[in-house]
């Protein structure tokens, strides 16, 4: 049942990355800010068991992250 979860949770990261395909008029930043969440909400899932909180954390925290990477780079 675990690691049903974990291979779901997986997935779905995954498919989140994969879907960035699609925003090509998306700025840098929005980018990195959805690569951050994306790569937060599996680290999240991961380190936590595939718990919803941990997810949702991490993605939380990536996503932070990911759209402060090169704020102040001209």
């Amino acid at each position: 049942m675990k690691s049903t979860k974990k291979l779901a949770v997986t997935f779905t990261a995954a498919m989140l990355v994969l879907s960035l395909a699609g925003c090509s008029n998306l700025s840098t930043r929005d980018k990195n800010t959805i690569i951050g969440a994306s790569i937060g909400a599996a680290a999240g899932a991961v380190l936590t068991g595939g718990s919803g909180i941990g997810t949702a954390g991490g993605a939380a925290v990536g996503g932070i992250i990911g759209n402060q990477v090169g704020k102040h780079k001209k």
